[in-house]
C-alpha cells in the first residue's frame, strides 16, 4: 500500500510540473501561430477603419481555429522541459533508483495527453469548422471594405457598382492613383462614359455611403444619344477637358458580412459527418460527370465539308468498313473548296479542343474538391494523433538530454515541429494536386514521426545515451583518424604513492620491446591488400606494448609531482588495430575490399595509421628516456 501511495504522490507531482508548463507553452505557441497567420492577412486589417468589435471577433475566431495546431507543439515543448528539469535536477535519477520505471513516471501525463488529444479532435470536429466559416466570412467582408485600398494595378477593378476602374500605378504611401481610365454605364449600353485622367485619389465620404473620386488633368467622353432634345438634335457625344474634377460614386463602404453561401464548398468549415455526407454526393456527381464527358468525347465526329442532313445521318450510321475515303473526296475538290473544307475542319477541331479543355478543367475542379474533403477528414484524426506522438518524442528526449529551461528544449521542439510541418504541408499539397494518394500524403508526417517516438521511448526507458555527444565525437575522430589527447590531472586524494622503481623498469622494458618490434615489423612499407582485407590478423605485440604502457601511466598518474604529470600527458594514444586492417570484423573487411572506392579509402587510411604508429613508437622511446631519470629520484 505504501508503494501505491508513493506512486500516486509521484503522479500528482509530475502532473503538476507538466500541467503548469503546458498551460504556459500553449498560450505561447498559440500566440506564435496567430502572429504567423495574422502576417498573411495584415493588408486586410490595416487602414480599413474596422471597429474594435469586428477586430475582437476576428482574433477570437482565429484563436479558436488555431488551437488544435497549438496543442501538439505545446505538448512537445512542455514535456521536453518537464522531463529535462527532472533529469537536470537528478530527480529522475532518484525516481529510477526507487524502482519506478520511466513509463510508470509518465503515466499521469499520458492520461493528460490522451485527454488533450480528445479535446483536439472535439475542437476540429465541432468548434473549428464554425470558427473557420466565420473567419473566412470576416476576411471576405474586410476585403470589400474601403475599396480605395483594394484597387489593383494594371487590371480593371469592378468592385464599384456600374463602373470599371483601371489604374496603371498606385502610391501606397499617399494613396494617389496614376494613369486612370474609367468606364461608366448608368443605363443601357448607349449611356456610357469614358473618363481618362493623369492622376486621382479615391476616398470614402463621412457617412460611408459614397466614394469621392478626385481627378486631375483628364478628359471626359460621354455618349449623349439618350439625351437628345425632342429627338432632333444630332449630338453623338460630349467631350470635356478638365484640370480637376470631383465625382461622387455610390458605394456603401460600411462593414457588411459576405453571404455565407459562398463558403458551402469549403472543406475546413465542415465536421467529419458533414464531410463524409458531402463526399458521397461529390463522388456521385464526379462519376456521373466523368461518364457523361467520356461519352461526349468519344462521340465527336468531324466531317470534311458541308454535308446535308441526310448525308450526315447516313455517314453516322454507316459501318466503318463502308465509310468513303475522305482523302479521295478531298482530292476531287477544287482549290477553293479545299480551303473552305480545311478551314471548317480546323474550326471544328478547335471548338472540340476548347470544349474538351473546359470539361477537363471542370472535372479537375470536382476531383480536387473530392480530394480536399478526403484530406480534411483524415487531418482531423492525424492532428489529434500527433498530440500523442509528440508527447512520446518530447518526454523521452527530455529524459535523455536532461536539459531544462527554454534553451535546448526550444531548439529541439522547433526542429521536430519543422520536420512535422514540412512533411505535413508537402504531403497535403502533393495529395491535393493528385500527385500522391490521399492517405500517403496526409499520413506521411505520422508515419515518419511515429517510429521516432517509439525509438526515443525505448532508448529513454533503457537509459541509453543516444544523445551522448562525446560518444559521437569519439566515433567521428576514430573514423577520420583524428588523434586523441591525454588529459591527466592531479588527483585530489592520493592514498598510495606510485611504485616509481617498478614503473621505471617497466618503461625501460617497453623501450626494449619497441626496439625489437621495429626490427621485425617495417611499418613504413606498404602492406599487401589481400592480407589487409581478406585475411584475419591482429598485431598482438602492439597490444601487449600498449597494455604495459597504459598500466604504467595509470600508476604514475597518482604522483604528486606536477612535472611527472606534464610528461605523462606527452605520451601518444596508440591505435592498436587501425594499422593492420580497417575493421575488427572479418565480414566488414571483405565487403570493404570488394567495393573498390571504399577499399581504396580505407587502404590509404591504414597506411596513414602505420606511419603514425611508427612516429608514436619513436616518441614513446624519447619520452621514456626523459621520464625514467625523473621517477628514479623518488
Amino acid at each position: 500500500m505504501k508503494i501505491v501511495f508513493r506512486i500516486k504522490k509521484l503522479d500528482i507531482f509530475i502532473a503538476k510540473q507538466f500541467g503548469l508548463l503546458f498551460v504556459g507553452t500553449f498560450f505561447i505557441c498559440l500566440f506564435v501561430l496567430m502572429m504567423q497567420f495574422l502576417w498573411r492577412y495584415v493588408d486586410e486589417l490595416i487602414g480599413k477603419g474596422l471597429s474594435m468589435e469586428i477586430l475582437a471577433e476576428f482574433f477570437w475566431y482565429m484563436a479558436l481555429g488555431l488551437m488544435p495546431q497549438a496543442f501538439p507543439l505545446a505538448i512537445l515543448l512542455s514535456s521536453l522541459i518537464a522531463f529535462g528539469n527532472l533529469g537536470e535536477s537528478s530527480e529522475l535519477t532518484a525516481i529510477k533508483a526507487a524502482g519506478i520505471s520511466l513509463m510508470q513516471s509518465m503515466r499521469s501525463i499520458i492520461v493528460i495527453t490522451l485527454a488533450v488529444a480528445g479535446i483536439s479532435f472535439y475542437f476540429q470536429n465541432v468548434v473549428v469548422p464554425h470558427a473557420n466559416k466565420q473567419l473566412k466570412q470576416l476576411l471576405v467582408s474586410m476585403k470589400q471594405k474601403s475599396p480605395e485600398l483594394e484597387i489593383p494595378e494594371g487590371i480593371f477593378y469592378d468592385g464599384i457598382p456600374n463602373s470599371n476602374l483601371y489604374v496603371e500605378k498606385k502610391d501606397m504611401n499617399t494613396g494617389h492613383l496614376y494613369g486612370i481610365m474609367i468606364y461608366r454605364q448608368t443605363g443601357s449600353y448607349e449611356d456610357q462614359t469614358i473618363i481618362l485622367a493623369d492622376s486621382g485619389m479615391l476616398q470614402s465620404t463621412a457617412e460611408k455611403k459614397h466614394l469621392l473620386l478626385t481627378l486631375w488633368s483628364g478628359e471626359w467622353f460621354e455618349n449623349m444619344r439618350s439625351q437628345d432634345i425632342g429627338g432632333t438634335a444630332e449630338v453623338p457625344y460630349r467631350r470635356e477637358t478638365f484640370s480637376q474634377k470631383a465625382i461622387l460614386l455610390d458605394f456603401d463602404s460600411d462593414f457588411n458580412l459576405a453571404d455565407m453561401a459562398n463558403f458551402a464548398d469549403d472543406a475546413s468549415a465542415k465536421s467529419v459527418r458533414k464531410l463524409l455526407h458531402d463526399l458521397d454526393s461529390i463522388k456521385l456527381a464526379n462519376d456521373s460527370i466523368g461518364r457523361q464527358f467520356y461519352r461526349e468525347a468519344t462521340g465527336y465526329t468531324l466531317f470534311a465539308g458541308e454535308l446535308s442532313a441526310v448525308d450526315s445521318a447516313r455517314l453516322e450510321t454507316m459501318p466503318p468498313s463502308e465509310m468513303p475515303c475522305l482523302d479521295s473526296l478531298y482530292a476531287k475538290m477544287s482549290k477553293e473548296e479545299q480551303r473552305e473544307v480545311t478551314g471548317a475542319a480546323a474550326r471544328q477541331a478547335q471548338n472540340a479542343f476548347n470544349e474538351v479543355s473546359m470539361k477537363s478543367e471542370y472535372a479537375r475542379h470536382f476531383n480536387r474538391l473530392e480530394r480536399t474533403h478526403q484530406l480534411e477528414a483524415i487531418y482531423k484524426f492525424t492532428l489529434a494523433l500527433s498530440c500523442i506522438i509528440f508527447f512520446f518524442i518530447g518526454a523521452p528526449l527530455g529524459a535523455i538530454i536532461r536539459k531544462g529551461g527554454l534553451g535546448v528544449p526550444v531548439i529541439v521542439s522547433v526542429i521536430v515541429f519543422l520536420i512535422y510541418y514540412l512533411l505535413d504541408m508537402t504531403g497535403f499539397r502533393m495529395a491535393r494536386d493528385d500527385n500522391w494518394t490521399v492517405w500517403f500524403g496526409r499520413g506521411i508526417s505520422t508515419v515518419v514521426l511515429a517510429p521516432l517516438a517509439v525509438f526515443f521511448t525505448y532508448k529513454a526507458n533503457q537509459d541509453s545515451t543516444v544523445f551522448n555527444i562525446d560518444a559521437y565525437r569519439l566515433i567521428i575522430m576514430r573514423m577520420f583518424g583524428l588523434r586523441l589527447k591525454r588529459n591527466i590531472v592531479k588527483k585530489e586524494v592520493i592514498i598510495d604513492e606510485p611504485k616509481y622503481q617498478a614503473d621505471a623498469d617497466m618503461l625501460a622494458n617497453i623501450s626494449n620491446e619497441i626496439a625489437k618490434y621495429s626490427e621485425t615489423n617495417r611499418l613504413l612499407r606498404w602492406p599487401n591488400p589481400v592480407k589487409v582485407f581478406f585475411r584475419p590478423g591482429d598485431d598482438h605485440e602492439i597490444e601487449h606494448i600498449n597494455n604495459m604502457l597504459e598500466d604504467t601511466i595509470e600508476d604514475l598518474s597518482y604522483t604528486r609531482d606536477n612535472h611527472v604529470l606534464t610528461v605523462l600527458n606527452e605520451y601518444p594514444v596508440i591505435a592498436t588495430h587501425a594499422h593492420t586492417r580497417p575493421f575488427q570484423r572479418k565480414w566488414l573487411n571483405i565487403i570493404t575490399g570488394l567495393f573498390l572506392p571504399t577499399g581504396i579509402f580505407f587502404y590509404f587510411r591504414m597506411i596513414r595509421f602505420r606511419y603514425r604508429l611508427y612516429k608514436d613508437l619513436q616518441d614513446i622511446i624519447r619520452i621514456n628516456k626523459k621520464l625514467i631519470p625523473k621517477i628514479t629520484q623518488h
